[in-house]
């Protein structure tokens, strides 16, 4: 991701944000936003008790995704739509994590046995000079 896109997705991070704030943060109209929950089905906000819409990170991420198909790249809709839709899905963080950590399981593994084998060592080096 390119130095001004990740400045651009820096904004404070809350659980839920209403339309104003997602257009502020991303500087696409709210009448826009409205537009394109009716074109991207996977831009969908929940809503609150007072029917208010209520958009996730996620969501903010999406509309900047969006903007971007759109804006930068000059895809149409009906190309920005499919484009999402064949896109795989970026994994959990908690299975990047538990994948990285898995990774990093047979080095930890190797450094173990070689403390061990070293530990062995010593006490037979010990060993030898009861016997």
């Amino acid at each position: 991701m390119p130095e001004a896109a990740a400045l651009e997705r820096s904004y404070p991070q809350k659980m839920f944000y209403r339309i104003n704030e997602v257009s502020q943060i991303t500087g696409v109209k709210p009448y826009v936003l409205r537009y394109w929950e009716t074109e991207f089905p996977q831009l969908s906000p929940g809503k609150d008790s007072s029917d208010q819409r209520r958009y996730k990170p996620k969501d903010i991420d999406l509309i900047f995704e969006i903007k971007r198909l759109l804006y930068e790249e000059k895809f149409t809709i009906a190309g920005a739509v499919k484009y999402l839709q064949n896109k795989p899905s970026e994994p959990p963080a908690r299975v990047v994590e538990v994948v990285a950590n898995a990774a990093r399981a047979p080095e930890r593994q190797l450094k173990r046995l070689r403390r061990m084998v070293e530990e062995l060592r010593r006490d037979l080096t010990s060993l030898r000079s009861f016997v």
